[in-house]
């Protein structure tokens, strides 16, 4: 299919409209609060220092949701997780579901 220049506007403003409509959705979306009760199930912290040493010795300073194989955003501020749908997670958080991207 070839491609002409009035076919090329129309998709770049749909394609547009669509990204636009993404980033709304995705910046009204709360965020998963410490107190919820998924989040106390898997030990969620937005602040990846505050995690307990007693209760998860193995925990790292370099784990937070960022650098997990579940979380899919920006390496700041605040993006989904699977675990939570709906719901944003602190880049800089953690949970005890933590899996490293490969």
């Amino acid at each position: 299919m070839t491609m002409n220049r009035r076919t090329f506007v129309i998709h770049s403003i749909l394609g547009s409209a669509a990204l636009a409509t993404a980033s709304l959705s995705q910046a009204q979306a709360a965020k998963v609060s410490e107190t919820d009760a998924q989040a106390v199930a898997l030990a969620y912290k937005e602040d990846s220092t505050k995690t307990d040493k007693v209760k998860f010795p193995k925990h790292t300073a370099e784990q937070k949701c960022a650098g997990c194989q579940l979380y899919a955003g920006a390496a700041t501020g605040y993006g989904n997780c699977a675990l939570f749908p709906g719901k944003q997670v602190a880049a800089t958080g953690w949970c005890s579901a933590y899996a490293k991207k490969g």
